[in-house]
């Protein structure tokens, strides 16, 4: 099992009409073949600077590898994630 987890914060403030487009297409990321249990989660902690987490799982790493070559994921993150995102971890863990 592959966990996929992104924080991150956008370079627009949170109620804009920007962060509710960008979330939107966030969404559309849970109906990519292969992902499962999807959210995408605010942040509440005051204990970093990041203001958003995605999080998903994938069976195997042929999933989490398909997931990243599909051409609706590769779309996103050219036409949103770039464009959208001031800043972001991003953490990959299989589980042992």
């Amino acid at each position: 099992m592959i966990r996929h987890s992104v924080v991150f914060k956008l370079k627009y403030a949170v109620g804009s009409s920007e962060e509710k487009i960008f979330l939107a297409e966030v969404e559309k990321l849970r109906l990519i073949e292969g992902v499962q249990n999807f959210e995408c989660l605010r942040q509440i902690s005051t204990k970093n600077t990041y203001d958003y987490g995605i999080f998903m799982q994938f069976n195997n790493l042929e999933a989490y590898n398909t997931y990243n070559k599909h051409p609706e994921h590769i779309a996103f993150v050219q036409n949103f994630w770039v464009n959208y995102v001031a800043d972001f971890l991003e953490l990959d863990f299989e589980k042992i």
